[in-house]
Formats: structure tokens, sequence, C-alpha cells
């Protein structure tokens, strides 16, 4: 049985509210995956920034050998602590 084109026109479905709410549907869910996408996005960042921002940890010889050259400690003072290190 074929519907005429009047019972089509005045059937909520095919004008006004079914094609409406489709559209809302189809916009909620793209909103989101929109939101999860962006907010995983943003942790990643986020979480690599962390990383980058670590300073490097320096050895206890390295930080011996600064003191030494800034001239907190003598050269009798450096060669004890450099013997304890090694």
């Amino acid at each position: 049985m074929m519907m005429r084109w009047e019972e089509m026109a005045h059937d909520s479905w095919f004008w006004g509210w079914g094609i409406l709410w489709m559209v809302m549907i189809t916009a909620f869910w793209f909103l989101i995956l929109l939101v999860l996408v962006l907010t995983v996005r943003w942790l990643w960042q986020a979480g690599s920034g962390i990383r980058s921002v670590r300073p490097s940890e320096e050895s206890a010889m390295e930080i011996l050998k600064k003191r030494y050259a800034r001239g907190e400690i003598g050269k009798e003072e450096f060669e004890v602590k450099k013997r304890d290190l090694l």
C-alpha cells in the first residue's frame, strides 16, 4: 500500500520533529566524541610535558666537580670526597 503525498506531508516523521531529532542525536554523539578526543589529546600533552620539564639528575661526582670549580671546597677536600665516591 502506497502513501499519497498528502499523507506523507502530514506525517510528523517525514516533516518536522523526526528529521530534527535525527539531526540533534547526530550532533549530540558528535559532540560526545569531540569532547572525548580533546580530553585524550589534552591528557597526552599534559603527560608528555611533565617528563620534559623534569630536570636531569646530576651524579655526585658532577656536583663535587662543580663545587670545586666554584671554589666552594679546596683541593684537599675535593680529593677526599672524590676517593669516598669512587
